[in-house]
């Protein structure tokens, strides 16, 4: 289930170790996810449901859903999507809830809690974040850029594929690489950051960040926010989409290009946007067989240079077809498709089998805003930006003064917009608080013609819709 040759990545072969998995002594990698060490060794059912007994298995890959909870060391409930493996681990598959009874679980106390003060705090280090850390820095403010994750980069960090455009969208460079260019470009004299720090809460009576670092409960008050959470993927209703094997395409995505593990060895596809798309050729890389695309939708809605990518591997793309069924007892053994009319209306007699363990959801994200709900932004329904959004201006501040937004948290788009947006919002975070190295309006007329640039596409009408409904007035 590992990778052992790939055309682009390289994996590093850290420190074996080994750990107990339901009484069975199993190895993996120090450091990776205990998820991914399970698959390598062909293991998907992590756990049980409360009230069913159904099995469940790795879905999101960053921590936002409740599938790979397992037991780790007595301890019920553990994200083992993020967790990290370490030598001599007590692994067990969990049923329902977890039993609290055994678990030594100390928890975190706020009151002995250290306090920390920044400028401007930047929470995600994702492309959005990254970029808002940089143009804050280059105006010449202080940036406590916070991320959850032990690297940053966001989902920079598992595209292989190069980036098209001009050269100030990092034409021709892998986003992989990316995420080095923009962190190498902090100032690191006036720059604190801060990893595997999730933020667990804004506390908009004091207008503090909570945040948690090596098991201390951390309290910043910061003078500006960036929120630049970004967004997870969204599920599909069909009968036994619980089933393991059964993945967010993004999930599928960090398995094989962050952690050198295969999902399967037969994909369906269930997606032809560029999400879609982009991963069905990244799972080929990796030596997986997709054996079809399919969208609902009655055209592709990906960039057709992605498009034809996968159309040269000679991986059939269905328009107008969604998932009738997923088939299996433990894990996913087959799925039936069928075909929608005008209407998006099942046409019985035009169902398709196919023999898959392993489908992937590429329908769409949401963004991941709590935290803008937690402080008080006024927010609305906006179906083309990924459903809920905050509403700001055209610096990226909401309506709450102070606290500004970039990248999909404040609306799904592509991560070249994602960027622009986070320099955007760094640069107009720092000139609030009086920083100016002379180009600030250049440089901000600069990002707005940026982004103007790229929606002005026919793909981009639905953004362009979306966006017009998120101002402030």
């Amino acid at each position: 289930m590992r990778i052992e040759e790939h055309p682009i990545l390289t994996f590093e072969k850290k420190k074996k170790v080994e750990f107990l998995f339901d009484g069975h002594k199993v190895w993996g990698y120090e450091g990776e996810p205990i998820a991914a060490a399970l698959h390598a060794n062909g293991v998907r059912v992590l756990r049980r449901s409360a009230k069913l007994n159904r099995p469940r298995g790795f879905y999101c890959a960053i921590g936002n859903c409740s599938s790979c909870f397992m037991t780790v060391n007595g301890e019920p409930n553990v994200r083992t999507c993020v967790a990290k493996l370490e030598q001599g681990m007590v692994v067990e598959t969990q049923k329902g809830k977890g039993d609290l009874s055994t678990a030594k679980i100390k928890p975190l106390s706020p009151s002995t809690s250290e306090i920390r003060k920044a400028e401007i705090a930047v929470i995600g280090g994702g492309p959005a974040g990254l970029s808002a850390a940089v143009s804050a820095n280059q105006m010449g403010a202080k940036v406590t850029l916070l991320d959850r994750n032990s690297k940053l980069g966001g989902q920079l960090v598992k595209q292989t594929h190069k980036f098209f455009g001009s050269e100030e969208e990092y034409a021709s460079i892998r986003g992989i690489d990316i995420a080095n260019v923009l962190a190498n470009k902090f100032d690191k004299k006036k720059t604190d950051i801060m990893l595997d720090a999730p933020v667990l809460g804004y506390y908009r009576e004091d207008g503090i960040l909570g945040a948690e670092q090596n098991n201390k409960f951390i309290k910043i008050k910061a003078k500006k926010i960036i929120i630049a959470t970004g967004a997870s993927e969204r599920v599909l209703a069909f009968p036994n989409n619980d089933l393991p094997g059964i993945y967010g395409a993004g999930a599928a995505q960090t398995l094989m290009n962050e952690h050198g593990v295969v999902p399967g060895s037969n994909v369906l596809m269930v997606g032809a946007g560029n999400v879609g798309l982009i991963v069905s050729y990244q799972l080929m890389q990796a030596g997986v067989n997709v054996k079809a695309i399919i969208d609902a939708a009655p055209r592709i809605t990906g960039y057709w240079v992605h498009a034809s990518k996968v159309r040269r591997l000679g991986i059939p793309i269905y328009t107008s077809y969604t998932v009738k069924e997923a088939h299996g007892k433990e894990n996913l053994e087959r799925a039936t498709i069928w075909r929608l009319d005008e209407n998006w209306q099942p046409i019985k007699g035009t169902e398709i089998d196919l023999d898959v363990d392993v489908m992937c959801i590429a329908v769409g994200l949401s963004p991941l805003n709590e935290l803008l709900w937690q402080a008080g932004c006024q927010m609305k329904y906006i179906p083309e930006l990924g459903g809920h959004t905050t509403l700001k201006n055209e610096d990226m501040e909401t309506s709450v003064k102070g606290i500004y937004v970039a990248g999909d948290v404040a609306g799904v788009e592509e991560a070249t917009s994602a960027m622009v947006e986070g320099s955007l919002a760094g640069l107009c975070a720092a000139k609030s608080l009086g920083y100016d190295n002379g180009r600030f309006k250049e440089l901000r007329q600069e990002a707005i013609n940026h982004l103007e640039t790229l929606r002005s596409g026919p793909i981009s009408q639905g953004i362009r819709k979306g966006l017009e409904q998120a101002i402030i007035t």
